[in-house]
């Protein structure tokens, strides 16, 4: 099981994934019926743009300060002087970066480079972004307490200052500068934790090519995480990227409360290994795993259960279409939980760049193909299946460079369970939702009867064929 630390930053991560669970919930409905299909698909196009200014900004930083940092965290001296090593580089290839994007702001003359220029704030957070140094420290609270409070500031503004259509370009400064905000607020805490210590050029040389390496990744997996948005604005509508806009960010909403156990553990495994601890990081893996399929199956089922009826009734009847998209990707919930323990707790702590680079590459290079082949004839959906795909070619790959060091077929059968009970749930899920129809009491009735069906069922399965496993788990938790 788990050790206390790593239960509290958990804890503290998915409470504010709570938090991001709860929000859309309040902005998402809101904003689909003031600002439109269109004005969604258009904030979610140039958003995705910018985006991958952000990327190149910041290159591979996140993920290989995070495993940098975690490594020499007990001495003061190592961890000061790789921080500002390290953000030295970062600081470099972000003003790069911004620099590149002003000019081609001040370049466009359409009438929608007011909200390339609104942009700027988002492409200039890069700047500051130092959050790998508090996942390295493993310093959850912080970072969650300050994401929390910008969220919740963010979202009282859009219902303040967000009222029409018009409002548009409100929404997208929001937007941009609570992302920079955020990334500020980090720095006081910061520079209790580091004292500072002159880099110098010849020590942040020696960091550029383990960033730039991880940068393949980090590029790729955005080929098909915010190229399907580009893609749909060029080859299709923008009202067919707002479907898609939405369609995805509810399927978001899961995938980061799920995957917020990896965004603890990569620090933790990274120590481990770096400590020589290599039989407890396999504990760890097999009990992460079990307990993120244990969240990821339901969710997934329940997901695609509901869709059909919750699209109208969330969004309304601008967005209907998107119920299917809704549908299809919910399955990458299964997916990207699976590879993202893989992923966090094997290939990245274990510095096997080499392995999860050609994996999301091929997940890129799967994407860009079906999308080229399937946005023009189907929009949304066309983008959705791209995405379904990439996805379950970036767990597979993953899956098979880990196969023999890890008990794949293990986990597997430890996962049936989950699987039965998952499909029950999504049965009665649907039935219940052709009897109630589209109404909010019908969604209540649907999501109440999903979480307990799947626990009373997963619970009994558990009784009759994995007692044993049972009696562990109760065990551990009367222990504690």
């Amino acid at each position: 099981m788990l050790r206390m630390s790593v239960k509290k930053n958990l804890i503290f991560n998915m409470l504010y994934q709570a938090l991001n669970m709860f929000m859309p919930l309040i902005t998402a409905p809101y904003l689909a019926r003031v600002i439109g299909a269109a004005g969604t698909g258009t904030y979610s196009y140039y958003y995705s743009i910018a985006g991958y200014f952000v990327l190149f900004g910041m290159l591979g930083v996140n993920n290989y300060g995070n495993r940098s940092i975690a490594m020499i965290r007990d001495d003061l001296h190592k961890l000061s002087k790789t921080f500002w090593e390290i953000y030295s580089f970062q600081l470099i290839t972000a003003s790069i970066s911004l620099g590149v994007y002003i000019l081609w702001a001040l370049s466009v003359h359409s009438e929608e480079r007011i909200i390339i220029l609104l942009n700027i704030c988002y492409v200039a957070s890069a700047l500051f972004d130092i959050n790998w140094l508090f996942f390295g420290l493993e310093q959850f609270k912080w970072t969650s307490i300050r994401n929390a409070s910008i969220k919740i500031l963010s979202v009282m503004a859009i219902l303040l200052f967000v009222q029409e259509r018009e409002d548009l370009y409100i929404y997208i400064f929001i937007m941009a500068f609570s992302i920079l905000l955020s990334q500020i607020v980090l720095w006081p805490k910061a520079l209790k934790c580091v004292k500072w210590v002159r880099p110098e050029w010849f020590e942040i040389k020696k960091h550029i090519k383990s960033n730039c390496i991880l940068f393949i990744p980090v590029i790729a997996v955005s080929l098909y995480k915010m190229m399907d948005k580009v893609m749909l604005g060029s080859l299709s509508s923008r009202i067919q990227s707002g479907l898609y806009e939405n369609a995805e960010k509810i399927i978001n909403i899961p995938i980061v409360f799920v995957n917020a156990l990896g965004t603890v553990m990569l620090p933790k495994m990274s120590n481990l290994v770096a400590r020589g601890k290599k039989e407890l990081g396999q504990i760890y893996i097999r009990d992460s795993m079990q307990f993120i399929m244990g969240l990821a199956i339901p969710v997934t089922m329940g997901t695609a259960g509901i869709a059909s009826n919750f699209t109208p009734v969330f969004f309304g009847e601008e967005f209907r279409d998107s119920s299917v998209v809704i549908m299809v990707l919910s399955v990458i919930t299964l997916f990207n939980s699976w590879a993202n323990v893989i992923r966090t707790q094997y290939l990245i702590p274990n510095q096997r760049d080499r392995e999860y680079i050609i994996s999301v590459i091929a997940g890129a290079i799967v994407n860009i193909i079906i999308n080229s082949l399937l946005i023009t004839r189907m929009g949304a959906m066309g983008a959705a299946i791209g995405t379904v795909f990439a996805e379950f070619t970036v767990m597979f790959i993953q899956t098979i460079f880990v196969c023999k060091k890890l008990p794949i077929l293990k986990y597997m059968q430890d996962s049936w369970l989950f699987i039965v009970s998952g499909w029950i749930m999504f049965m009665l899920v649907w039935r219940i939702g052709r009897w109630t129809g589209e109404t909010i009491i019908g969604l209540a009735i649907q999501v109440f009867m999903g979480i307990f069906s799947y626990t009373i069922v997963t619970w009994g399965l558990f009784f009759i064929f994995q007692r044993p496993r049972l009696q562990y788990i109760y065990d551990k938790i009367h222990k504690k």
